[in-house]
C-alpha cells in the first residue's frame, strides 16, 4: 500500500489539497451551492476585500429600489434626479480550523483507509456542515451558543446544566460564539417576525410563546407570507422575467405543509402529471412564485428543552405558552437575504514533527464571515433586515 509522505508536497500539491477539500466542501454544502456574487443573489458571496477608513473589509453593498416617482411630461429633468441609495455594511471574518492527527504509522500501515484522502473528505464535509449551520443560525437570528436544533452546544450552561464533550466546559477558542461575527448576529427585526396563527388564517406577532400545536405550516400561511414581503418591498430574485422567492423549512415543517388540502391542490394543479411532478418526485416545489426548499439546518426547537410556563420564551427551551411546541422558524429570503465573507481558499497544513514524527497531523484553516443586512425600510419607517422575513410555524 501506498504510504502518505508528508515531506513531499510542493506548494503547487498543496494548493491542490486546498482546492479539493474546498470542492468537498462547496459541493455538499446547501448555502454555498446556492450563493452568487451579484446582488441578485439569496446569499451574496463577497469574494474580495475593500478599502475603508477602518482599513480593509469585507463589505456588502445593499441597494434598494427607487422610491420617487420620476418626472413627468416636459417637467425639467435636471436638477431632480433621484439618489440611488445605497447602504455598505462590514462583515467581520475570522478563521475557522480543524484537523486530524493519526493514531501513529503503525496504524497508517494497517490501515485500508488512505489518511490524506479521509481527512479531505472528512474536514471537507464537517467545513460544509459547518458553514450551513452557521448560516442558517445568521438567518434566524439566534445565539451561535446553540445547534440548529435549539439545544445547547458543548461547553455551554444554561438554568445550571453544563453541557460539555466531556467533563467541565468547552475551553476558550473551541465554540462557534468564540467567533467574531457570532457578536453581529441579530434577532429578526419587527416588521420581519411573525408566528402563524392557524385559527385566523392570518401573520400574528412573532412572539414564539403565543404559538400553540396547531399553528401549522399551510398554503395560507405561505400566500400571507410573500403578501407581506411583497407589501414591504423586500426585494425578490429576478429569473427570466419572473421574481421569486425562497423558502427554507425544516423537512419535519415540510411534511406538515405537505398534508395541508390547499398546498395539495395547488401542487396537483400547477405542476405537470406524472413522476416529474415535484409532489411525487421530491424535487425543490415551486408554487405561487415561491422556491420551497427543505433544509435539515432550517432552525428549530426540537432539541430544546421542554419546560413549563415559567420557561416560556426562555431560549433553550421550546415554544408555546408552556415551553412545549416543537417549531420551526421559516425563513423567506429575497435578494441579498445573507452576505457570506469567502476569502481565499482553505489552507491545507501537514505537521509530521508529533512524537518525533510518529504522528503525522493534518488541519485546514478558512478565513469567512457571516451577516444579516438590514437598511432603514422607508415603508416601515424603522431598521429592519434587508432580504428576510422569519415566520414562527408548529411541526
Amino acid at each position: 500500500m501506498a504510504e502518505t509522505n508528508f515531506t513531499k508536497l510542493t506548494d503547487q500539491e498543496l494548493k491542490a489539497w486546498s482546492m479539493d477539500v474546498w470542492r468537498t466542501a462547496r459541493q455538499n454544502s446547501f448555502v454555498m451551492n446556492m450563493s452568487g456574487e451579484g446582488i441578485n443573489s439569496v446569499f451574496q458571496r463577497i469574494r474580495e476585500l475593500s478599502r475603508t477608513k477602518a482599513g480593509t473589509k469585507a463589505v456588502t453593498n445593499l441597494v434598494p429600489d427607487l422610491e420617487g416617482d420620476g418626472v413627468v411630461g416636459d417637467y425639467e429633468m435636471e436638477g431632480n434626479e433621484e439618489e440611488v441609495k445605497a447602504y455598505d455594511q462590514e462583515i467581520q471574518v475570522d478563521q475557522m480550523r480543524n484537523a486530524n492527527k493519526l493514531a501513529g504509522r503503525m496504524a497508517d500501515q494497517r490501515s485500508v483507509v488512505k489518511f490524506r484522502e479521509t481527512s479531505r473528505d472528512v474536514l471537507g464535509h464537517w467545513a460544509a456542515d459547518r458553514i450551513d449551520q452557521m448560516a442558517s443560525l445568521t438567518l434566524a437570528g439566534m445565539d451561535y451558543r446553540f445547534r440548529t436544533n435549539g439545544s445547547l452546544r458543548p461547553g455551554f450552561t444554561h438554568n445550571g446544566t453544563t453541557f460539555s464533550r466531556d467533563t467541565g466546559v468547552a475551553k476558550p477558542g473551541q465554540a462557534l460564539a468564540d467567533l467574531e461575527f457570532a457578536a453581529d448576529v441579530t434577532a429578526p427585526t419587527a416588521g420581519r417576525h411573525f408566528r402563524w396563527d392557524a385559527n385566523a388564517k392570518e401573520l400574528k406577532e412573532g412572539d414564539t410563546t403565543a404559538l400553540t400545536q396547531d399553528d401549522t405550516p399551510s398554503y395560507a400561511a405561505l400566500v400571507e407570507l410573500k403578501a407581506h414581503a411583497k407589501d414591504r418591498r423586500i426585494k425578490s430574485l429576478r429569473a427570466g422575467g419572473t421574481e421569486l422567492y425562497h423558502i427554507f423549512m425544516h423537512p419535519k415543517a415540510m411534511a406538515k405543509l405537505k398534508l395541508d388540502q390547499d398546498f395539495l391542490a395547488n401542487i396537483r394543479n400547477a405542476g405537470q402529471r406524472g413522476n416529474s411532478n415535484p409532489l411525487f418526485s421530491g424535487s425543490v416545489v415551486t408554487v405561487d412564485g415561491l422556491v420551497l426548499h427543505e433544509w435539515t439546518h432550517s432552525f428549530t426547537t426540537i432539541g430544546a428543552q421542554t419546560g413549563s410556563s415559567t420557561n416560556a420564551g426562555t431560549p433553550g427551551f421550546r415554544w408555546g405558552a408552556n415551553a412545549d411546541v416543537a417549531g420551526n422558524r421559516i425563513i423567506l429570503a429575497g435578494a441579498q437575504a445573507l452576505a457570506h465573507a469567502d476569502i481565499s481558499i482553505p489552507e491545507w497544513d501537514e505537521r509530521d514533527h508529533f512524537d518525533y514524527g510518529a504522528k503525522p497531523g493534518i488541519s485546514i484553516s478558512k478565513i469567512l464571515g457571516f451577516r444579516k443586512p438590514f437598511y432603514y425600510s422607508p415603508m416601515d419607517q424603522s431598521e429592519e433586515d434587508f432580504g428576510v422575513v422569519a415566520l414562527d410555524v408548529a411541526m
